[in-house]
């Protein structure tokens, strides 16, 4: 089979959308109204198709936008976010992903971003395209009654107030919320007008109607939001009339840990409900450690979340910072040749450019470490081992302790954390 694979036209989105409505298995017909909102909020410069030659019709999709992401320090980068990826399972195993996804890469490149990222829906595919597992998630259900909690008692020991709130308030409120929880939480991407639309249902997708939540708000004892929560519940009832309810958290967003603990708290206070799902939190959160009982608190999820793949891995290694001073050599190796090269890495005060900063450079210097650029994404973030990368054959070192000082400079206190699916 022969395809071509080309940015699509606007006459194209139909096809386009019902290809990757198919691919996701969410539907498989595609309505006016779908496509005129795709329109709206597509670029399809960076929407690409593959299209059998033999008949005309779409059979593999993927887009891209643009993101910022926050690395290690607080500054961000500008990412390409991959999305919408799939081949039609008539036309799978011929070469359509890797001839989109290298367009894709190729262009974002040009464009001038540092990386790239996605959510892997499966995980054997994006290491071929130099994506490695940079940041995961962890789901808790919450046993109410084991948690040891007083539910009579809900109110935040800071001092605040809980405040249940609007979807329009939510929506004014939320995004100063988020941009400062951003600026903090390396993992974390930037949330657009649209996220917060979808998310209390000014707007809906067919395929995913918006389905009514609840919003609560902490307010700090000054009277200023430090914290916001939206959830929905079951209305789960026993045939003898007694209410075990389960609370599903969509979204949870705490500046301190007292906002934290002041909204699990509530979520847990709240009459007729039995268990609390947490939705996907950080893998290192407090939620569990906040309860008197942290047992009740069980794990339900554990998994790989963001992906990333580095574009400029000067750029990408200067915008973040490092714990320790120290020098390392990195021989990146990269099958597409976006990244590959030799690069000097000086951390701290012999970069001379402020103290946890960094100077990255090509050099011909002998390296220290050889990795691929997807054990490099793996590490961008801090949440990988370059001492477990080297253990798996990820990683080859070249000069004796380079692993060890890897390590030391590239993780990071606390894990990163992406709140959001793209």
């Amino acid at each position: 089979m022969s395809a071509d694979v080309r940015p699509i036209a606007a006459s194209e989105l139909p096809d386009w959308l019902r290809t990757v409505n198919t691919g996701f298995l969410t539907a498989s017909g595609v309505t006016q109204s779908d496509v005129a909102q795709r329109r709206e909020h597509t670029d399809l410069a960076r929407t690409r198709g593959a299209f059998d030659t033999g008949t005309g019709r779409c059979v593999g999709a993927l887009r891209s936008f643009a993101q910022r992401l926050t690395v290690p320090g607080g500054a961000d980068v500008t990412a390409s976010a991959v999305t919408n990826v799939g081949v039609l399972p008539t036309h799978r195993r011929q070469g359509l992903l890797t001839r989109m996804m290298a367009a894709e890469l190729t262009a974002a490149r040009d464009r001038g971003d540092v990386l790239s990222t996605l959510i892997a829906a499966e995980y054997p595919i994006y290491g071929r395209y130099g994506y490695g597992p940079a940041a995961s998630l962890r789901e808790w259900e919450i046993d109410v009654p084991r948690t040891g909690l007083d539910p009579r008692r809900p109110v935040p020991a800071d001092g605040g107030r809980i405040e249940l709130v609007d979807a329009a308030q939510a929506r004014l409120i939320g995004p100063g919320l988020h941009e400062r929880l951003r600026a903090v939480t390396h993992g974390a991407v930037d949330r657009d007008a649209r996220w917060w639309s979808l998310a209390t249902g000014l707007e809906s997708v067919s395929h995913r109607p918006y389905q009514e939540k609840f919003f609560a708000v902490h307010r700090t004892a000054d009277g200023e939001p430090a914290g916001l929560v939206a959830y929905r519940a079951d209305g789960h009832w026993t045939d003898a009339k007694v209410p075990l309810n389960t609370v599903q958290v969509t979204d949870l967003i705490a500046l301190t840990p007292e906002s934290e603990r002041a909204l699990w708290h509530f979520l847990c206070s709240v009459d007729w409900v039995l268990k609390v799902r947490t939705g996907p939190r950080a893998p290192d959160d407090l939620v569990d450690q906040l309860l008197p009982d942290p047992r009740a608190a069980r794990t339900v999820t554990a998994a790989d979340f963001l992906w990333v793949r580095l574009l400029d891995v000067v750029r990408a290694l200067e915008a973040r910072t490092y714990a320790v001073p120290g020098e390392l050599v990195l021989e990146v190796t990269d099958a597409a040749g976006l990244a590959d090269g030799r690069y000097r890495l000086t951390a701290g005060a012999g970069a001379d450019t402020g103290s946890g900063a960094a100077r990255c450079e090509r050099t011909d210097a002998p390296a220290g470490l050889r990795l691929d650029v997807s054990a490099l994404g793996s590490l961008y973030l801090g949440d990988e081992s370059a001492v477990r990368l080297a253990a798996l054959g990820r990683i080859t070192e070249l000069r004796p302790g380079a692993v060890a000082l890897a390590d030391v400079l590239l993780r990071t206190a606390r894990r990163p954390w992406c709140p959001d699916v793209f």
